[in-house]
């Protein structure tokens, strides 16, 4: 089966709008107000530099791997690498993320898609449910076995923040 082409790839499933998009935009809300902690470690908040705007910018992610050791997250496109996030990293890789309460400074690294498929298929094992739910949300097929969520991690692009050394800002 051939792998998408990431950079031209179409997102299968389009972000959301009107009060959904409100609702999806809550958490960003809620790290503004100093609530990251809720979160646990499953989120973190995003700031990105607008390619035309030159705005800052920011999104919640999923946290789909983490390495305390070294001082990383793996965060996953699901929109495809049309997203805005996605593309404003893309132009500008140096950034700061909110893990819980705490900020860092980071360098974004896009994965390539073998490094995708390991991702997904070690998330699939710890969150079996919540990945057959997504790859239906974003319409990759999958037929909920390690090979399954391997293709489709094929087909989402891959980011890796690495904190840069003594990045922790107040």
């Amino acid at each position: 089966m051939k792998t998408p082409d990431l950079e031209t790839a179409s997102p299968r499933r389009r972000p959301p709008t009107g009060w959904q998009r409100l609702v999806a935009r809550l958490p960003i809300f809620l790290f503004g107000c100093g609530l990251g902690g809720v979160f646990g470690k499953r989120l973190l908040l995003l700031h990105h530099t607008g390619r035309v705007s030159g705005l800052d910018r920011r999104v919640v992610l999923e946290v789909v791997e983490h390495a305390p050791d070294s001082g990383s997250w793996v965060v996953a496109s699901g929109f495809g690498p049309g997203a805005s996030w996605y593309q404003n990293l893309r132009e500008q890789p140096k950034t700061l993320i909110q893990a819980g309460t705490r900020h860092f400074a980071v360098t974004a690294h896009f994965l390539p898609p073998e490094e995708g498929a390991d991702i997904m298929a070690r998330y699939a094992s710890r969150h079996p449910r919540v990945a057959r739910r997504l790859c239906a949300f974003l319409g990759l097929p999958s037929d909920g076995t390690a090979a399954g969520f391997r293709q489709a991690g094929r087909g989402i692009p891959f980011v890796r923040l690495q904190a840069d050394s003594s990045s922790r800002l107040p």
